[in-house]
């Protein structure tokens, strides 16, 4: 072998032996004693690493026992470290590693109370220097890593600055990089799992890449325990976890290469019983759970599309305290138990200051509402615990078997997605809805139907304004709903509704007040701020009781509770709401009244009562038709007919009630009141017919008293100081009858009905009447109108009767046949101003009659046997005036009408005869005695009335009011 190779491949082997023993033994020995070194310098506590490595042939490294803190508290342990460092590093210009292996890592990550990092404080801090500026885009080193691996890895994290400490720890965390490049775009893949000793399984397999930062892959969460690290909510939210279990899987894209850019696939999620309570412990949230299915999530387009949504057994309790807040809001308003030290703020450099500035403006500008939809929602089994405790009792309502579902929910379509939910309200009551809603723009389309609610919920609502108890009540529904974007709202509800069962209860005398079995509600028609429409109303078995006290205030006005004074409330712009009902049924309905202000007290029952009242209606305020019958006392028969306005009863109402066969002995109260007699017996009907025009009444009383006999005399400060058994034994026919008909006029405004009182106020007026308006009294008795009797009115200038006048003469006549112990004197009267103008045109026209009659005697013709039955051609009358005038003025015409014409001077002398006649006292006083005579003919004729027992008396002229009738007066005298 040549000397040359032999030294060549000596040197060789002494240079291999050389670097095996500086790689093998050597360097890692040298290696290992500067680490510890260092290790010992740098650490704050005990550090070190108790073996290395080194094959200088293939470059892999290997450590083991890397220690850093004492036995008891190690805050970083690693049991073998293995790394595969590539030759190709060398050329390649970037760090190759083939393998990293990591074999059992523990890192414990502490902050304690104050804040403090322990990792941080692992290490003795270096000499303060001004850290080298780097600038934000510096390149990452170049790096390759083939495969990196970590087993039986172990995490413990603890967070002492809570007030609840939190501690966590994860267990077997295993991870594998694979062909992870610091320069390339090509992505490593990565798998992740861990295990957390309190529950949780995390598993994350996906890709990474470092330049720029993306990564993508399959993350999943299993049996996450919510209550390890609840203590962070805690410090925001003073809520109480009593329990929750979480799981996520989902599919990422995550590119922080221009902005945020994180997008989520296929997520689901599941929350198994979660539990919240207050602070005081008591219970706010339950829920069995809550499962999301197929869900998308994109961050930078902030939309985020849910398949699935489905939700079991959820407990809510929702109650508003007696301070007037929700539980919620007072729970969420309370300061948590510990917050974080505040960190003092870092600084910020100066040309980083308005780079932030900026980026937040752009974010705060380019925030806009998140795209959100919903493929399917389920909501089963819900339960809602409501509470007021504002008032007293207190209200508690239960809304269980709750089940709310919805389908393709999306926050910006214009398209509708269907809705329904339905619910058990209390113990008995179901609530039913279903329809489409719309959110762009918002239209809402629903049907309700409700059954059995109970209005007892109510009570509390009551009791500051009515001292009534409602005893029972329940309400049903069968209602759409449409509600419709606008300004405002447009607000439609239709349907019908019922109440059944009403029970309300006079608190203070514990008596019934208001009841009904069943109030109908059909045909309803609601236009929020234009109308409320409802087709029929139908009462079954309505009963009312009303009551008159000692001191004549009523039952109504006991149980109204006074309310301090406020100051009204404005009105509300634009047309009142149109009210219309179309008609309301009465079916088996009954009532009680008493007055407890008489001495003896009064009290009666109508039960029966059936009938209806037709439409009433605000906008056109036309009469409606009332047709209500029953009976007082189980067998006097009471009807009510008519027609009344119900907005505007003073306008315009025509009702006629009859009552039959009413015991008086029930009225006695009243007559010892109003007469100071007590009743025997009799019996009473009695026919009412009240009219009313403009808050004018007009009313026709018809009284039948039968075998009426008067008891003992009652002192009363009310009776009259009449003789009222003398009247009775007047009015009382030879039957045992008293018949009246009682017309009643006056201005009622807000007159109280009320059977009984105006019955016996009737009697009252009755006698009054006798004694103070002798011609009403005795128009009554015989069926007479309400026309006065004691007048006759006479057309201007007109001595004949008209056929009203000659009605009232009839009805006067056989009044006056029927009571012979009256005389009629008549005083007849004429009017300047009225029938001054109408005498004077009738003499003017008898003067042509004398004047034309005398004129055709002296030409020889032949004449009628009285002037009065000529015919004056109207030609010929202006000739004749000239002698008129001359003949009975005395006097020549004015010498000024010489220069008129014809036509001018007749009417100037017409008119000057006329105003000399029609203030003539004589022609005026014949007149008045001639309608005085065709008074008395009439009633002698025509009434067949004795002339004996009609007297004359003098006659007046009055002034008068020009074209007013003159009314001839009658008076009533006893023979």
């Amino acid at each position: 072998m040549p000397k040359g190779l032999t030294r060549a491949l000596r040197a060789l082997a002494v240079t291999l032996t050389l670097y095996s023993l500086l790689g093998f033994l050597l360097i890692p020995g040298l290696a290992l004693r500067l680490i510890n070194q260092q290790l010992s310098l740098q650490a704050s506590e005990a550090a070190s690493l108790q073996r290395l490595q080194l094959n200088p042939f293939t470059l892999e490294v290997q450590a083991w026992g890397l220690r850093i803190g004492t036995p008891e508290q190690e805050p970083i342990r690693l049991e073998q470290l293995y790394a595969d460092l590539q030759w190709s590093s060398l050329w390649q210009g970037r760090l190759n590693l083939g393998e990293v292996r990591l074999q059992q890592p523990q890192i414990a990550v502490a902050f304690a109370a104050d804040g403090q990092l322990n990792l941080a404080q692992l290490f003795k801090p270096g000499p303060t220097s001004e850290p080298p500026s780097e600038s934000a885009d510096s390149p990452m080193p170049a790096i390759r890593l083939e495969r990196l691996a970590i087993r039986q890895g172990a995490l413990a994290f603890a967070d002492q600055r809570l007030a609840e400490p939190i501690a966590l720890d994860y267990q077997d965390l295993d991870l594998q990089l694979l062909h992870l490049d610091t320069r390339a775009t090509e992505h490593a893949a990565l798998q992740l799992s861990a295990q957390g000793a309190q529950g949780g399984k995390l598993d994350w397999q996906g890709t990474l890449q470092l330049q720029p930062l993306q990564s993508s892959g399959q993350l999943s969460l299993r049996d996450v325990q919510l209550q390890a690290l609840w203590p962070y909510v805690r410090e925001h939210l003073p809520l109480q976890l009593k329990g929750g279990e979480l799981q996520v899987a989902a599919q990422y894209t995550l590119d922080l290469s221009q902005g945020t850019d994180l997008r989520l696939q296929q997520l689901h999620t599941r929350l198994n019983a979660l539990a919240l309570h207050s602070d005081s412990d008591q219970p706010l949230l339950k829920l069995a759970s809550l499962e999301l299915h197929d869900g998308q999530l994109d961050l930078a387009k902030q939309q985020l599309h849910l398949g699935r949504i489905d939700s079991q057994a959820l407990q809510a309790w929702l109650s508003r305290e007696a301070d007037g807040q929700l539980n919620w809001q007072k729970v969420l308003a309370q300061p948590p138990g510990r917050t974080t030290p505040a960190a003092p703020p870092a600084a910020t450099p100066p040309n980083e200051s308005s780079e932030t500035a900026e980026t937040a403006e752009t974010a705060e500008t380019s925030n806009q509402p998140w795209h959100i939809q919903v493929k399917a929602l389920d909501l089963r089994d819900y339960q809602l615990h409501l509470a007021d405790h504002t008032v007293n009792p207190p209200l508690a309502l239960e809304l269980s078997q709750l089940q709310l579902s919805l389908q393709n929910f999306d926050s910006r379509s214009a398209q509708a997605f269907p809705v329904s939910l339905q619910s058990q309200v209390g113990k008995q009551g179901r609530l039913k809805s279903s329809g489409q809603i719309q959110l762009q723009p918002l239209a809402v389309e629903l049907t309700i139907d409700a059954q059995q609610l109970d209005l007892r919920l109510a009570q509390g609502y009551l009791n500051p304004y009515v001292r009534l108890e409602l005893r029972s009540g329940l309400l049903g529904s069968q209602l759409q709903v449409s509600l419709r974007d606008g300004t405002p709202l447009q607000l439609q509800v239709r349907g019908a509704a019922q109440v059944e069962q009403l029970h309300s209860l006079d608190k203070l005398k514990g008596r019934d007040f208001v009841r009904w079995k069943k109030l109908n509600l059909d045909g309803l028609d609601y236009q929020h701020g234009e109308h409320l429409h409802i087709a029929s109303v139908d009462l079954q078995q309505p009963y009312v009781r009303f009551i008159i006290n000692e001191d004549r205030t009523t039952n109504l006005g006991e149980l109204l509770i006074p309310q301090p004074a406020s100051a009204p409330p404005a009105a509300a712009p634009g047309s009142p709401l149109a009210l219309r009902i179309g008609g309301i049924a009465i079916n088996d309905g009954s009532a009680n009244f008493a007055d407890f202000s008489l001495m003896p007290s009064f009290a009666t029952a109508i039960q029966q009562l059936h009938g209806r009242i037709g439409m009433l209606d605000s906008q056109r305020n036309s009469a409606a038709r009332v047709d209500i019958s029953g009976k007082v006392d189980k067998y006097a028969p009471v009807s009510i007919k008519g027609q009344l306005t119900p907005f505007d009863p003073l306008a315009k109402l025509d009702i006629a009630t009859q009552f039959k066969r009413v015991e008086l002995t029930t009225l006695t109260p009243y007559s010892g009141k109003f007469a100071g007699y007590r009743i025997r017996k009799g019996r009473l009907n009695l026919d009412l017919h009240y009219r009313i025009e403009q808050g004018k009444l007009n009313a026709d009383n018809a009284v039948v008293l039968e075998q009426l006999q008067l008891g003992e005399k009652v002192d009363s400060p009310d009776a009259v100081d009449l003789p009222i058994r003398l009247a009775v034994a007047l009015l009382k026919d030879t039957e045992g009858k008293i018949e009246i008909r009682l017309p009643v006029q006056g201005d009622l405004n807000n007159p109280e009905f009320s059977v009984m009182p105006i019955v016996w106020q009737t009697l009252r007026n009755l006698v009054l009447r006798a004694a103070q308006a002798p011609f009403k009294f005795v128009a009554g008795l015989v069926g007479g109108n309400n026309a006065d009797l004691s007048v006759v009115p006479f057309a201007a200038g007109s001595q004949q009767l008209d056929g009203a006048a000659q009605d009232n003469l009839r009805t006067l006549g056989k009044a006056l046949q029927d009571r012979p112990a009256l005389r009629l004197e008549i005083e007849a009267l004429a009017s300047t101003a009225a029938d001054g103008p109408h005498v004077a045109a009738a003499r003017l026209e008898r003067e042509y009659q004398y004047t034309w009659y005398r004129l055709l005697q002296r030409r020889g013709e032949r004449v009628p046997a009285s002037a009065r039955e000529l015919q004056v051609p109207e030609d010929d009358k202006p000739a004749l005036l000239e002698g008129i005038y001359r003949a009975r003025l005395k006097q020549q015409p004015p010498a000024a009408w010489r220069e008129l014409d014809d036509e001018q001077r007749t009417a100037q002398l017409r008119q000057a005869l006329l105003q000399h006649w029609q203030g003539s006292n004589l022609l005026l006083r014949q007149l008045a005695q001639t309608r005085a005579t065709a008074i008395k003919d009439f009633l002698v004729s025509e009434a067949g009335l004795e002339d004996s027992r009609v007297y004359l008396l003098d006659v007046s002229v009055e002034a008068g009011e020009p074209e007013r009738a003159s009314e001839t007066r009658l008076h009533l005298d006893s023979l």
